[in-house]
Order: C-alpha cells, then structure tokens, then sequence
C-alpha cells in the first residue's frame, strides 16, 4: 500500500514537473508589472515625463522632480523592469529569477508605502514572490537572452538616473547643464569614467551627485559584462566540451542513477574493473563521486536525461535510489531511451515491494535485505549457504537473464 501511495504521488509529481511553470509563472510577473504601471500610464503621456523630455528645459526638470516627478520616474522604471525580467523567466533564467524577486520586492514596498487604492497589487505581489520562490527549481540555466535584457535595464535605468540627476543640479557645472543631450553626454562620460574634463561638477552636491554615477557606472558595466560573457562562455563552451564529446564516447557504458553509499561502491568497483560508468545525480544536490566521473545532473526517471545519458548504447541501467518507487520511474523511463540489448537493474529496499517492482519489468530485481537477513539466520541456525541461495535472494527470488554473459558486471557486484 506504501509504494502504490508512493508511486501515485511520484506520477503526480512528474505531471506536475512537466507543466510549464515557468511560462506561467512569467505570464502572472508581466500582469503584475502591467497593472503597476496602469495609473501611470496616461499620467506620462499628458503631463510626466514626456513633457519634461519634451521641453529639455533645467528649470522644468526641477519643477518636475521636486513636485515628485522622482517617484514617478521610480514608478516607470519598476514596472518596465519587473516586465522586461517576466521576458528572461521564459527563457528560466536565474538571473531573471533573482531580479524578479527584488523587483518584486520593490514593487511591495512602494504599494505598501502608497497604502489606499495599491492592497490588491500588495497582495498579488507578495502571492507572486512566494510562487517564484517554491518553484525555484524551474529557474536554473544562464541565458544570454537573460543576461543580455538585464543588461539592457541596468544600464537604461543608470541613464535616466544620470540625466535627470545631471539636468536637476544643471548649473552646478562648469559650463552649466541646460539641455538633454549635454546631460546624456556628461552621464555617458562619467559612467565610462573616461573623463574628458571639458565639464566639471564645482559644487559638493555636484560632486557627490558625479561619484554616484561612476561609482554605479563601475558596477553596472561589470555586472552586465558577467551576465552576457558568462552564459555565452559557460553555456556553449560546457556543450561544446561536456555536451557534443561525451555523448560520442558514451557507449557500451553503464548508467548508475544514485548517490548513496551502494551506488559509491558500485561505482568503485566496476571502475576498477575497466568498466566506463555514467552517473546520474539529483540537480543541485551534493554527491560522493569524484571530480573526474562522468556525471550527469537531473532526474533520471525523465527519458530526456537518460537519453542525454547515452541509455540507447548502454549495456545496464541501474537504479540505485533509496526510494523504490523512484527506481520504478526509472525503470519505465530506462525502457523507453533505452536500446534493444539495454539492460535495466532496479534496487528494491523494501522487501514487500518486490512484487509491485516487478510489475514495472525490470530486467534484474536486487534485494539486499533479503539476501542479508536471510543468510545471517541460516548462519546463526547452522543452516548451509550456497552460491544458489545467494543468487536467489540477491535478485529478489528471481533467477539472473540467461542471456546476461559471463562476467557482466552487475552480477557480479
């Protein structure tokens, strides 16, 4: 009754895994950033900040800052960024699964702040972050797209910091600062730090307000480069050398899904013996194999990553979990991206599960605490143990394939 409770769940944990949470997930944060910025959206087009680009006048920008036309700007670059990462959720983006949660975060706090009219877009918000949160798992690979659209935003929302910044302090420079362009260039010039000297900041307001600018020029140059270099390196040189090499040379190979203390053993003992082993391990979990195996991250239950695993030219696939209903997924999934002459190996830690395991059709059915209890009392009762017995309760009461040749290596182990 435990396994088949234990399988049901598994399967509905699969189902579940294979829904596109991601695209949902990005879907609910572009609501959110769209029904953030819906108040403001014809505020912009009629007396914001379109007016203020518009008429490039100092005087205007400091009109407009200092009648809140900061938090307005605050407003816009919130929402357009909390958009623009739903985009690199599509793509399950870390990156853009870290900056969703800040902006979030950001989002929160201004709707809390705000109070009346902003308790439903709180609550959304807070409801969205703890999604994010549970489904983190879904988030795992560096995108160039991702990186490339943070990229893109951080750099965007350092510029409208400096150009406003620039046009609101416009006569505390030497010359002074009166239209955009002159602003867009200074802003440009100091995020650069080149620094051409032809205008400088004379008061401390000035100056201060220049360090900001280098300082998060500094930054956001940086943290863009490691976002878009970092992928690109990470992403298609680890294809190129882990992805295209590994998968030519793995075949006639044995694929051990599993961690634990067995499946180290197994994995040193058929190592010794020339045997090329492949392991498959949970993602962003920690394994006891060495630096130099070849080992795969990810769920071996799903066909794609036995597939990616080589099982088509695999001689066994063991699984090797200490939950059996995961070694009965295994097994399922091992007989679809398996080929012909594969052999499929399942570990049942239970004895009572023997029966439902096999229902599964394993080629080789492995019961260690079968054949342990079952010899420490033949031995306490004087009773003999023979090569027959052993084999008997070591594959769960069920004699090994005759078609498994001499000397094959599980077996053997």
């Amino acid at each position: 009754m435990r396994l088949r409770l234990s399988l049901l769940f598994a399967r509905f944990a699969r189902l579940m895994g294979l829904f596109p949470w991601h695209w949902l997930l990005a879907v609910l944060v572009a609501v959110d950033g769209y029904v953030f910025l819906q108040p403001l959206l014809h505020l912009i087009g009629s007396q914001g900040l379109l007016r203020v680009v518009r008429v490039g006048d100092s005087a205007s920008v400091r009109s407009f800052l200092d009648s809140g036309g900061m938090v307005q700007i605050l407003h816009l670059m919130l929402g357009l960024g909390v958009q623009v990462m739903a985009i690199g959720l599509l793509y399950r983006a870390r990156i853009a699964w870290v900056m969703s949660l800040l902006l979030l975060a950001a989002v929160g706090a201004y709707s809390l702040v705000h109070g009346q009219g902003h308790l439903g877009l709180l609550i959304y918000t807070v409801v969205l972050a703890i999604l994010l949160l549970i489904y983190w798992r879904s988030f795992d690979r560096a995108s160039l797209t991702a990186g490339s659209l943070f990229a893109v935003l951080s750099v965007l929302s350092l510029l409208v910091y400096a150009v406003f910044g620039v046009l609101y302090l416009g006569d505390e420079f030497a010359p002074p600062i009166h239209d955009p362009i002159t602003a867009l260039y200074f802003s440009i010039v100091s995020m650069s730090t080149v620094g051409y000297g032809d205008i400088a900041p004379h008061t401390d307001a000035a100056r201060l307000f220049t360090v900001s600018i280098i300082i998060l020029g500094i930054t956001v140059f940086a943290t863009s480069i490691s976002a878009v270099v970092g992928p690109l390196i990470g992403g298609n040189l680890r294809r190129l050398v882990h992805g295209r090499t590994t998968r030519i040379m793995r075949k006639n190979h044995i694929i051990l899904a599993g961690a634990d203390a067995l499946a180290q053993s197994l994995y040193e003992a058929l190592k010794k013996r020339g045997h090329e082993v492949t392991v498959i391990v949970p993602s962003l979990a920690g394994h006891p194999y060495p630096p130099e195996a070849d080992l795969l991250e990810g769920d071996a239950s799903e066909t794609g990553v036995l597939e990616q695993a080589g099982a088509a030219q695999a001689r066994y696939i063991l699984a090797l979990h200490q939950d059996d209903a995961e070694n009965a997924f295994i097994v399922m999934a091992g007989r679809e991206a398996g080929g012909p002459d594969t052999r499929l190996v399942a570990l049942v830690n239970v004895p009572t599960h023997l029966a439902k395991i096999r229902r599964v059709s394993p080629d080789i059915v492995i019961s260690l605490q079968a054949l342990g209890s079952e010899i420490l009392a033949r031995t306490l009762s004087g009773e003999p143990v023979d090569e027959a017995l052993i084999t008997r309760l070591l594959f769960g009461e069920k004699a090994p394939d005759a078609a498994a040749a001499p000397g094959d290596p599980v077996p053997a182990a």
